[in-house]
């Protein structure tokens, strides 16, 4: 299974990398829209988390094509803010599958991340 993590704060990224590795997964990590846009290009992935407040560049704009490239790709949202805490950004985006907070303990993330690129999207 691919994931491909978007995420500017480099730490984080490989934080978040190294917990998913561990569980089989292969990870690419991109921290600005550009770099996920070119991922996205070359690459096939079962599973993105994206970082919301993506310093370089917009999160929508990376779920939006993604969603146009590889239909079947879901995307875990991540986020500081409790703005998408009423559900809205599951239809804001259709290839949403989760939003988490980003203080979310990285096992619990690696944990959602396994399931969700495990299963077949509907």
């Amino acid at each position: 299974m691919q994931v491909l993590i978007v995420e500017s704060r480099k730490p984080l990224a490989r934080l978040w990398a190294a917990h998913i590795r561990r569980g089989g997964m292969r990870v690419q990590l991109a921290t600005t829209q550009a770099e996920a846009i070119t991922a996205l290009r070359e690459d096939f992935f079962d599973l993105i988390i994206l970082d919301v407040e993506l310093d370089g560049g917009d999160a929508f704009t990376v779920s939006d094509l993604a969603q146009y490239r590889q239909p079947r790709v879901r995307v875990i949202f991540i986020t500081a803010r409790d703005f998408f805490s009423d559900g809205s950004i599951f239809a804001l985006c259709r290839n949403t599958c989760a939003c988490m907070h980003r203080a979310t303990a990285p096992d619990d993330l690696a944990a959602v991340a396994q399931h969700y690129a495990a299963a077949p999207a509907a």
